[in-house]
């Protein structure tokens, strides 16, 4: 299962999500797209974690928390159309 995060802040960086998700497991996977145009961070993310369990863990305990100053969505990811 693939997590997506959304409603980031700019500040945050790859290494604050894998440090943020860590503390549910070990972090197999981690990306955060940029606009094509300009480059930009585009506000969300993706992380995968090894265990199904740790996963489940880290959605119901990060969903709608403050991090990095703003509130942050984190759900299962859906699939890409």
């Amino acid at each position: 299962m693939t997590i997506f995060i959304g409603n980031l802040s700019w500040d945050a960086e790859r290494e604050d999500l894998i440090h943020l998700f860590g503390e549910y497991g070990e972090v197999s996977k981690c990306s955060m797209p940029l606009d094509r145009e300009t480059g930009r961070k585009r506000g969300f993310a993706f992380v995968d974690l090894a265990d199904e369990q740790a996963e489940t863990a880290a959605i119901n305990d990060l969903q709608n928390v403050e991090w990095m100053g703003r509130a942050i969505t984190v759900r299962k990811a859906e699939p890409r159309r």
